[in-house]
């Protein structure tokens, strides 16, 4: 069983920045596809930006210019590098791993912009 954990959110003002990490109790490096997701009140979860074993990235068309997904090896860790923050990027955020065969999830971590 994959354990993910993610940390980093938080309240921000609008155009600041956050990083989110993605813990894995498995060589990050070893996944099929590592993504960030996220889930704002009211809507469905949307993919935000995801990173293949070969180290292609994609992004959603808002974010893009303004978030980074990377993997660390040295701290076996997914991360998102948030700036310019908007409101509209208030959600919970959530780390997901693709092994091919079984997909994981992590528990979220929340997101807030606001003044």
């Amino acid at each position: 069983q994959v354990q993910l954990v993610e940390s980093g959110g938080g309240l921000v003002q609008p155009g600041g920045s956050l990083r989110l990490s993605c813990a894995a109790s498995e060589n990050i490096f070893s996944f099929y596809r590592l993504g960030w997701y996220r889930q704002a009140p009211g809507k469905q979860r949307e993919l935000v930006a995801d990173i293949t074993r070969g180290g292609r990235t994609n992004y959603v068309d808002s974010v893009k210019g303004r978030f980074t997904i990377s993997r660390d090896s040295a701290k076996n860790t997914m991360d998102l590098q948030m700036s310019r923050l908007q409101p509209e990027d208030t959600a919970v955020y959530y780390c997901y791993a693709d092994q091919i065969t079984r997909a994981y999830w992590g528990q979220g971590t929340q997101v807030t912009v606001s003044s």
